[in-house]
C-alpha cells in the first residue's frame, strides 16, 4: 500500500471515528457497520447501539466501521426517499400521472392533498442521490419498519430498523448531512398516511368478500402482507415468497380465497417497487407450494 493510499485510508478512519461521536452527542444511538458497506458488524446491533462516548470510542478503533443509526433506541422514524434504481423503471399511478419521479417528489404530493408541506429537519443525503429525514417518534406511537406504505419510493425506519449514518462511505459514495437542525416532531400526516396501510384499506373494501373468513385468517393475511411492505431491498422477493407460501397454507386448507391471496399479495409486491410480473411468478409459485401443505 502506497504511502498516499495509507493516509488517505486513517484519515477516512478519523473522520467516520469523529462522525460516530458527533451522532452520539446528538442523541442518536450507534453501532457498527462493516466497513465500506451498509449491514451490521455485530450480531444484535440494536442491543449494542449506544450513545456512550467510551463505549464508541472502544468500537471505532478497532476499524473504520461505517455509522448505523438504530431508529427505535434513538427515538426516531426515519423516511427514506429513494431514486428508481435505473432510468428505466416504470413509475406506477397514480404517481406517473402527477409527474413524480423520485420518492421525495412522491411525499410533496402526499403533503399536498393534506394541505401541508414536508417541514424542514434533519437530513441526510445518500450516495445514489436519496434522502433520509429525521423525525421525531410520536409520544403515543411506536411506529416500525414500513416500505411503499406512505407511497413510491418512500420507506421508512422506527423500532426494529436502522440508516446509514452521515460521514459512512460505500462504494457508491458518502452519506451527508444536508440539513443540520434537530429531527423535528413527525407531521400528523404522515402518521395517518402510515395508519392507512394498503393491507387494511383492502381488508375494509373487501369485507363483504371476506365477512365468512376467521379472525385468525384475516390476521394471518394482514400479518403476511405487512412483512411484504416492511421488506427491504435485497429481501423482497424472498419475504414474497414466505408470505405467498403462508397464505397458500391458507388457501390449501380451505380458509383462504385463492384469488384474494393472489390480489393481496400483488398489489403489496407493485406498491414495494418489485416488478409485476417477477412479483406474480413468485406469488404463484408460493401459493402452489403452501396449497399442498394446508395449515392444520
Amino acid at each position: 500500500m502506497t504511502t498516499t493510499r495509507r493516509v488517505a485510508l486513517d484519515a477516512d478512519h478519523r473522520t467516520l471515528c469523529r462522525a460516530a461521536h458527533w451522532h452520539a452527542d446528538h442523541g442518536f444511538s450507534v453501532f457498527p457497520l462493516v466497513p465500506g458497506r451498509k449491514v451490521p458488524a455485530v450480531e444484535d446491533w440494536e442491543a449494542a447501539a449506544t450513545t456512550d462516548h467510551l463505549a464508541i470510542a472502544h468500537t471505532w478503533r478497532r476499524a473504520p466501521y461505517n455509522i448505523g443509526v438504530a431508529a427505535g433506541p434513538s427515538g426516531l422514524l426515519v423516511v427514506d426517499l429513494d431514486q428508481p434504481k435505473n432510468p428505466r423503471e416504470e413509475v406506477p399511478e397514480p404517481w406517473r400521472r402527477r409527474s413524480a419521479a423520485t420518492g421525495a417528489d412522491v411525499l410533496a404530493l402526499v403533503a399536498a392533498d393534506h394541505a401541508a408541506s414536508v417541514p424542514p429537519t434533519y437530513t441526510v443525503t445518500t450516495p445514489s442521490g436519496g434522502e433520509h429525514l429525521y423525525y421525531r417518534q410520536p409520544d403515543r406511537e411506536q411506529l416500525g419498519n414500513t416500505a411503499g406504505r406512505v407511497g413510491w419510493k418512500i420507506d421508512t425506519r422506527g423500532h426494529g430498523g436502522y440508516v446509514v449514518g452521515a460521514g459512512s462511505i460505500t462504494a457508491d459514495g458518502r452519506y451527508l448531512s444536508a440539513a443540520t437542525s434537530t429531527p423535528q416532531p413527525l407531521p400528523s400526516w404522515i402518521i395517518g398516511a402510515l395508519d392507512m396501510t394498503p393491507a387494511a384499506v383492502e381488508v375494509r373494501r373487501g369485507a363483504s368478500t371476506l365477512r365468512n373468513t376467521s379472525a385468525y385468517t384475516l390476521a394471518a393475511l394482514t400479518g403476511e402482507l405487512e412483512n411484504v411492505l416492511a421488506a427491504t431491498p435485497g429481501q423482497r422477493n424472498d419475504t414474497l415468497n414466505r408470505a405467498a407460501f403462508a397464505l397458500g397454507q391458507l388457501v390449501g386448507a380451505q380458509l383462504l380465497d385463492h384469488h384474494i391471496a393472489q390480489d393481496e399479495l400483488v398489489s403489496a409486491a407493485t406498491r414495494i417497487g418489485l416488478p409485476r410480473a417477477e412479483a406474480e411468478r413468485t406469488i404463484t409459485s408460493g401459493l402452489t407450494a403452501g396449497s399442498r401443505h394446508p395449515r392444520r
